[in-house]
């Protein structure tokens, strides 16, 4: 069963017994990579590091990276 198919059930479930509706699968998906790559910063800081951006890496090295030509 997929989440769109599980989610389709608890509203419907939710309407019949007059509670609350359940939130659409994937809402709060960009506020948990936040959070985890918030974490992975303060943790970085507290184990004596910098709190590095980690886009900034991926793009070093997606830009350095040779080409296959």
């Amino acid at each position: 069963m997929t989440a769109i198919e599980q989610y389709l059930i608890d509203t419907y479930r939710a309407s019949q017994h007059g509670d609350p509706m359940p939130p659409p699968p994937g809402r709060d998906d960009v506020a948990v990579v936040r959070a985890a790559r918030s974490y992975q910063q303060f943790r970085a800081v507290l184990d004596g590091g910098e709190a590095r951006r980690p886009w900034r890496a991926a793009l070093r090295r997606i830009l350095t990276r040779p080409h296959p030509c």
